[in-house]
C-alpha cells in the first residue's frame, strides 16, 4: 500500500469514527435534542456525494471510510427524527 493510500484511510478512520460517541450517546439517552436535524441532513448528502466520487475514482479510502460515516451519520439522523 502506497503512502498516500495509507494517509487516506488514517484520516478516513478517525473522521469516521469521530461520530461514533455521538451515535452512542445518542442511542443511551434517547434524546436527540441538541443536534441539528438541517446539519446532519444536509452531512449525509455531502457524505452520499463523497461515497459516490469514491466509487467513481476507484478510491478505497474515499469509498470505504465515507461508506461507514455515511451509516452512522445517517443513524444519527434517524435518532434525530425518532427520538427529537
Amino acid at each position: 500500500m502506497d503512502k498516500a493510500t495509507l494517509l487516506g484511510f488514517i484520516a478516513g478512520t478517525l473522521t469516521t469514527f469521530s461520530f461514533l460517541p455521538q451515535a452512542v450517546h445518542t442511542f443511551k439517552t434517547r434524546s436527540a435534542k441538541d443536534i441539528s436535524l438541517l446539519t446532519y441532513s444536509i452531512f449525509c448528502i455531502g457524505i452520499f456525494l463523497w461515497l459516490i466520487y469514491g466509487l467513481m475514482i476507484g478510491s478505497l479510502p474515499v469509498t470505504i471510510t465515507n461508506g461507514i460515516t455515511l451509516v452512522l451519520a445517517l443513524m444519527i439522523l434517524v435518532m434525530k427524527i425518532r427520538f427529537g
